[in-house]
């Protein structure tokens, strides 16, 4: 019987293919499976953008501060000594400015509500057959919150008068949380004048998600409350009285901040706020607030 020539070589000096190494020959043998790969355009969409940090926007208004430093000195010094009148006159300026205030942002906001119309329904609730009731009451909401009361940083939901609904989803994004949000931004630029936080704070106050109708009315007074800080005798910044330049919001934080200054510049020494400086250098001289 003839045996059989076994298949299996008695070569000891050729090395041994290893599985591994075998996977790793076939690797190499689909190169061009991995160029192909590597060359493929990546057509997928974007996804959502991260969200900048506190202190980056803080860190961009506090560079633009910095480039407007002489003339925010400058405004900063006439809103103090505004304070300083309004905290030694008589209550009725105070709230005349705030009237005239409130009326001149009405304007701006489209409203069109005149200081003698608001005096009235504020006073006696009096109004005409052509006047809105929806304006008079946002206006009046204005006056109330440029003459006292809490500021916006303790409740801004309550400076507002804006609460959630109680039947609220769990889904829906809260105000209250849109709000808190807001504040946290305003702590986080603690370290900013008063002055150019209230800039960052109404220039972002649509990105907050705190807009609705009438929200330019709600922005610029909280903004306006924002910049007095702790002031005891002007508890608001004048913003609307010289026109509405400074309100416009366009452009980088630097100009935005530079338009803020100058409008609120005006505002401090127009006309109207002179005639209440006169009124208290004849009352020092013993003459009536209004002679």
């Amino acid at each position: 019987m003839k045996t059989q020539a076994s298949t299996f070589t008695d070569d000891y000096d050729e090395p041994l293919i290893t599985i591994q190494e075998d996977e790793e020959a076939h690797e190499d043998d689909l190169w061009f499976l991995r160029r192909l790969l590597e060359e493929e355009p990546d057509d997928l969409p974007p996804g959502p953008r991260a969200e900048p940090p506190d202190t980056a926007v803080v860190e961009v208004w506090a560079k633009a501060e910095g480039v407007h430093a002489a003339r925010l000195a400058r405004v900063a010094g006439r809103l103090g000594a505004l304070d300083d009148w309004l905290l030694r006159g008589p209550e009725g300026w105070r709230h005349r400015l705030a009237l005239i205030e409130a009326a001149d942002l009405s304007w701006f906001a489209g409203d069109r509500v005149s200081s003698d119309r608001l005096a009235l329904w504020i006073s006696m609730r009096l109004s005409g057959a052509q006047d809105d009731l929806n304006a008079l009451a946002r206006v009046a909401w204005a006056v109330r919150r440029l003459t006292g009361g809490p500021g916006p940083k303790a409740d801004l939901a309550a400076f507002l008068d804006r609460r959630d609904p109680e039947n609220t989803g769990d889904s829906a994004e809260r105000f209250e949380d849109r709000a808190g949000g807001w504040l946290d931004l305003m702590a986080a630029a603690k370290g900013l004048h008063p002055i150019t936080r209230a800039c960052m704070g109404y220039n972002l106050w649509s990105l907050a998600g705190l807009g609705r109708h009438g929200d330019q009315i709600e922005a610029t007074v909280t903004a306006s409350r924002v910049a007095t800080s702790d002031g005891s005798g002007a508890i608001f910044a004048p913003l609307a009285m010289a026109g509405a330049g400074g309100l416009r919001v366009s452009g980088l934080p630097p100009e935005r901040l530079a338009r803020w200054l100058d409008g609120m510049n005006s505002a401090i020494i127009w006309p109207h706020t002179g005639c209440l400086v006169k009124g208290f250098h004849g009352m020092a001289l013993g003459l009536r607030p209004d002679g």
